[in-house]
């Protein structure tokens, strides 16, 4: 089993799209086993988009992820990141295939509704980030 963090962004909130996400992981017989309907700190978006620091986009991040609600999961399952991101689709919603929450619900490359960890130390630290008081290990 593999855990992973996987956020909702504040455009997905925004257009009551939570449910419809949830359902597409738990169809994929994922395990919800943690989640939490929050605003994002700017000092948490900053540790969160840590490696994005100094570049043109940086700020633009920290503006989008901290404008409104977002809901933080934890998932659990086998080969859970993997799963996740092939549902998730590519980060440029032009590109990404119909049937992925991007491709179905994501309007442009700013606000494309959904962040998933890519890797399990990426999983590891967020999860961390998010969940201080839960031990997902």
């Amino acid at each position: 089993m593999q855990n992973t963090f996987v956020a909702i962004k504040p455009d997905g909130t925004s257009r009551k799209l939570v449910g419809k996400i949830i359902q597409k992981f738990e169809d994929l017989n994922l395990n919800l086993i943690g989640l939490e309907l929050m605003q994002v700190s700017r000092e948490l978006a900053e540790k969160h988009y840590g490696e994005h620091k100094g570049k043109p986009f940086f700020e633009d991040l920290i503006q989008f992820i901290t404008s409104g609600k977002i809901v933080a999961m934890a998932w659990q399952g086998h080969n859970s990141i993997e799963v996740i991101r092939k549902i998730v689709g590519v980060t440029d919603p032009l590109k990404a295939a119909p049937g992925t929450i991007r491709g179905d619900f994501a309007l442009n490359i700013d606000q494309n509704i959904i962040h998933a960890s890519d890797s399990p130390e990426s999983a590891t630290r967020e999860l961390k980030l998010f969940f201080p008081n839960c031990n997902f290990n």
